[in-house]
């Protein structure tokens, strides 16, 4: 098989089971179909990875290769990210029970659809970052890793702060909730932020010890999430 077929084969094996995955929790535990802001929440995600997809396809096939990568080396990066997922789940599921039950609506009354339309554009705001990101760094795996050759990346978000992809990560779950309707479920996005702080510091210990270059670029950008505060 081509080394471009094969790779196209294995994003989507990745990606239909993904988004299949997330269909399932999200309307089961919503117990309809009749959701209007899941399905405007699960379109823009796909619409959203096929692009990125696509694109970075042609431009560096061998990044995409990078991202399809899923296991951690590093023992408390496996955990992190075991809780990361967990969270999204959560997250999903609560969205779903408070559309079947209504519990945003007995404390505030209904969610504004201005709010969740907002939400939703914020989102498409995060994965144009995560673009961005992966444009100006070809060696932002999936996974925490220092390979041999890497280089420093300090173009395009990384001008601004260290982890831009976790800035923007962070925006993206804390807007999920409000996306899909749901103001409730809000504090369980901020559980996001701790889980992303604990990354970064370990990821940060890695790259200062195996990646040439990077206590300088420390030095020159000194924000890590939020330009001006961390």
């Amino acid at each position: 098989m081509p080394e471009g077929r094969r790779l196209l084969t294995r994003l989507v094996l990745r990606i239909v089971p993904a988004q299949l995955i997330m269909i399932a929790v999200l309307f089961l535990s919503a117990g309809t179909l009749e959701f209007w802001p899941g399905w405007a929440y699960i379109g823009l995600f796909l619409a959203s990875t096929v692009f990125h997809v696509v694109y970075l396809q042609r431009l560096d096939p061998q990044l995409l290769e990078r991202r399809l990568l899923n296991r951690e080396k590093i023992g408390r990066q496996k955990t992190i990210m075991r809780l990361m997922k967990l969270v999204f789940g959560l997250i999903l599921v609560l969205c779903g029970l408070d559309h079947r039950f209504g519990w945003s609506r007995s404390f505030w009354g209904p969610v504004p659809w201005w709010l969740m339309l907002v939400s939703l554009a914020l989102i498409a705001g995060c994965q144009h970052v995560f673009l961005r990101v992966l444009v100006a760094n070809r060696f932002a795996a999936s996974i925490i890793q220092v390979e041999a050759g890497q280089t420093i990346a300090d173009t395009g978000p990384y001008r601004w702060v260290r982890h831009p992809m976790y800035s923007a990560g962070i925006v993206q779950s804390l807007c999920t909730p409000a996306a899909l309707g749901s103001l409730v479920v809000l504090p369980a996005g901020m559980l996001v932020i701790a889980i992303l702080v604990c990354r970064l510091l370990n990821e940060e210990n890695v790259l200062r010890r195996d990646l040439p270059g990077y206590a300088g670029y420390c030095q020159r950008t000194r924000y890590r999430l939020i330009p001006y505060i961390w």
